[in-house]
């Protein structure tokens, strides 16, 4: 069972936009998110100590990315992203970095971090990763994987609190066996089907769901088909079959999205045993 944590947000100007240091209960690390125009004058000697750090772009078709990095000396690294932006090096640009840092982190622990950091963003799928290469054969002793673990997990709790879920799937599971528990809905119609859980976020449809390939231009609306091209037109749909989870607003727009024309979402998605989605709610309201 989970427990319940404490985490204390410091506004270092007074402001949310600008600089943030937020730390976890009982643990050393702390993290740092700090706004792309005040990196050059940030003068504070935590920034400036070895750690891990992430930083957040949105694409121009309102897509979100991230750079995910590790240093010695975070502050110098930032700096140097931003002269290889102004000498056109570098060709996206971040507005916001998320620090961490921690007691006694050294070069082989902030390696092993970005390494796992990057495994775990781009399994969770939702920012493009940016970082190209990272270093995979750091040797670590058993009793520093268990730290660097804790420290992931702590990161974790922390980056998301500060509105980044770059670390969260949008389904908390460890396989795909694993999500087909009770909570697990399903649709079938034609040729299409699918699998997938009301969430926090909305809801999500697992990879490995059968789209139709025909749409209805009267009864879909012009964002659900936009999306579907989108999709289509990324890769994420093989063959008429999606490669990843997607994250959809309501269940309703989920079953437009699978099936190509609009249907009642609460109606539509049902439990193995043939309840829908609408008599679960009813009940659960009742």
């Amino acid at each position: 069972m989970a427990h319940g944590k404490s985490i204390e947000l410091f506004l270092v100007n007074g402001t949310v936009d600008s600089l943030i240091i937020a730390e976890l209960s009982n643990w050393s690390g702390k993290a740092i998110k700090i706004p792309r125009i005040e990196v050059a004058s940030c003068n504070r000697e935590d920034i400036a100590q070895a750690g891990v750090y992430f930083l957040f772009c949105k694409e121009d078709d309102s897509s979100d990315s991230v750079y995910i990095g590790e240093a010695e000396n975070v502050k110098e690294r930032l700096m140097q992203h931003l002269r290889e932006y102004q000498s056109e090096k570098e060709k996206y640009y971040w507005n916001t970095a998320v620090v961490f840092v921690g007691r006694d982190l050294n070069k082989a622990l902030i390696r092993y971090l970005e390494n796992r950091f990057v495994e775990i963003a781009r399994s969770s799928n939702r920012y493009t990763v940016l970082t190209k290469n990272t270093y995979r054969n750091t040797v670590m002793k058993e009793s520093q994987l268990a730290v660097m673990e804790e420290f992931i997990d702590n990161v974790k709790v922390l980056i998301n609190a500060l509105g980044y879920k770059v670390l969260e799937p949008f389904s908390q599971a460890d396989s795909p066996e694993s999500k087909m528990d009770d909570e697990t809905l399903s649709l079938s119609t034609g040729s299409a089907s699918a699998y997938g859980k009301v969430t926090t976020e909305g809801f999500v449809v697992f990879a490995g769901a059968r789209v139709n390939e025909k749409t209805s231009a009267k009864s879909l609306s012009a964002g659900a088909q936009k999306m579907r091209q989108k999709f289509f037109e990324s890769g994420k749909i093989e063959n008429l079959v999606t490669a990843v989870d997607i994250l959809f607003s309501s269940p309703s727009a989920a079953a437009d999205f699978i099936l190509g024309y609009s249907v009642s979402g609460p109606q539509t998605w049902k439990t193995k045993d043939g309840r829908t989605l609408k008599d679960i709610e009813s009940s659960q309201i009742n």
